[in-house]
C-alpha cells in the first residue's frame, strides 16, 4: 500500500486547513484510517482515526475535539483531516495511517502555525 498526504503548509492563527491522504494499492474502504501528528522533540501522537465501512466510527484526540473532523471517501480511495481554530502547537508534521491485517504510512506532511 502508499500513503500520499497533502495540503499541509502555513496556516495563521484561527486558520484552516485541509489535509488529504491519497491511498492506493490496498482495498481502502476495508481499512481502519488515521491521522497521526509529530512535533520536534515528541512522540508522534494519534489526531483522529475512523474506522472501516460501513460503520466508519470515529475517535477524536482531546485536543482536536471541535476543532479538526476526520473523513473517507471509499469511492476515490482517499481520507481528509480538516482542520480548524489552527494554534500554533498544532504546528507538527501530519500523518496519514492504514491498518487492517497489515499497517501503512504516508511520509508526511509539514504543518506550520504561525503569524
Amino acid at each position: 500500500g502508499r500513503l500520499v498526504e497533502s495540503g499541509g503548509g502555513l496556516a495563521q492563527p484561527g486558520g484552516s486547513l485541509r489535509l488529504s491522504c491519497e491511498v492506493s494499492g490496498i482495498i481502502f474502504s476495508m481499512y481502519n484510517v488515521a491521522w497521526y501528528r509529530q512535533a520536534p522533540g515528541t512522540q508522534r501522537e494519534l489526531v483522529a482515526r475512523i474506522g472501516w465501512e460501513p460503520t466508519a466510527n470515529t475517535d477524536y484526540a482531546d485536543f482536536a475535539k471541535g476543532r479538526f473532523t476526520i473523513s473517507r471517501d471509499n469511492a476515490k480511495s482517499t481520507m481528509y483531516l480538516q482542520m480548524n481554530s489552527l494554534k500554533p502547537e498544532d504546528t507538527a508534521v501530519y500523518y496519514c495511517y492504514a491498518v487492517r491485517w497489515t499497517e501503512f504510512w504516508g511520509q508526511g506532511t509539514q504543518v506550520t502555525v504561525s503569524s
